[in-house]
């Protein structure tokens, strides 16, 4: 279940990320990446600006790899490490909606996004390299903390698209 589609601007906002790439059917390595990124943080006394994110740079499958970030905002801009990067969620138009249950189903949410893009003639941010279509601004924010509600099925994500006219 998700709520209705909706346009909002966002302002930039900096981050800290982990870079990984990996196939859905090891996707137990990009989850490993969260408490890494939260355990940098607090190892530097840096507070979250916002929740968890996965940003999507390439979309990939069951074998095919994904070109994702696992990452947090943060207040103002921090250095990264080499293994964590520095960075920022890029400010302009994003298409958003928030889904609602368990992460397992979160397909459905994106596909309801994207047809109601369709629908109305919205392009994403996107180009190709390689023959790839590589993403300037898919996100996924966990808006619930799993220590406070470990029940994925009441779990809420924000998935963001960042527009291109952006």
């Amino acid at each position: 279940m998700s709520t209705e589609p909706r346009i909002e601007v966002r302002a930039e906002q900096p981050c800290v990320s982990v870079p990984i790439r990996v196939p859905l059917r090891e996707w137990g390595r990009a989850n490993a990446l969260v408490p890494e990124v939260f355990g940098w943080l607090e190892g530097r006394g840096i507070a979250p600006g916002g929740p968890l994110f996965y940003r999507y740079r390439v979309v990939g499958g069951m074998d095919e790899e994904f070109h994702l970030e696992v990452g947090v905002p943060v207040g103002e801009a921090v250095a990264g490490d080499g293994r964590v990067v520095a960075g920022h969620v890029p400010g302009g138009s994003y298409a958003v909606l928030t889904h609602h249950g368990h992460p397992d189903r979160i397909g459905e949410s994106f596909a309801a996004l994207e047809e109601w893009a369709r629908r109305r003639g919205v392009a994403w941010a996107t180009r190709q390299v390689d023959g790839r279509r590589v993403w300037d601004g898919r996100f996924e924010f966990y808006l619930t903390d799993p220590a406070v509600q470990p029940d994925p099925e009441k779990w809420s994500v924000e998935i963001a698209y960042l527009l291109a006219d952006g």
